[in-house]
């Protein structure tokens, strides 16, 4: 098993309903991106409680680390995509007249987080993340 199979293995929930066919089924669910969000910030936390990785085992899981954040990022950045892309409509900008400059940074924030390793970075990511999920779940219920 690669370090993908075992990274999504860890963030995925045992059953998964997608939304990612194109087929208006109606299943969108932001936990998956708020997982992800989470992961970035422990990776980068555990990168920073490395220090310098002079040894091979700090080395190796220096990389792993960094693998697993930079995987993450981009999954944030995919199930916002798809929430955004195919959930929101435009009575929904009526509720969250921010909702694009929302995602927007979202993207931002996870590009930086898969570029660098600064954990200020990936805090702001979980944040936006988390009040993206809000704004889903409160068109959920207007």
């Amino acid at each position: 098993m690669n370090i993908r199979d075992q990274f999504e293995k860890i963030i995925r929930p045992n059953i998964v309903g997608h939304a990612h066919c194109d087929i208006p089924c109606g299943i969108y669910h932001p936990h998956i991106a708020q997982q992800g969000a989470e992961t970035v910030e422990k990776m980068m936390s555990l990168i920073a409680d490395l220090g310098t990785a002079s040894d091979s085992a700090s080395q190796a899981s220096l990389s792993r680390y960094v693998t697993q954040k930079e995987e993450a990022a981009e999954i944030v950045k995919h199930e916002v995509r798809i929430i955004w892309g195919d959930y929101f409509k435009p009575p929904h900008l009526e509720m969250f007249p921010d909702l694009h400059e929302k995602v927007w940074n979202i993207m931002k924030l996870g590009g930086a987080c898969k570029q660098g390793i600064n954990l200020d970075d990936a805090k702001a990511l979980r944040i936006a993340v988390d009040e993206f999920a809000d704004m889903f779940w409160k068109s959920k219920e207007g």
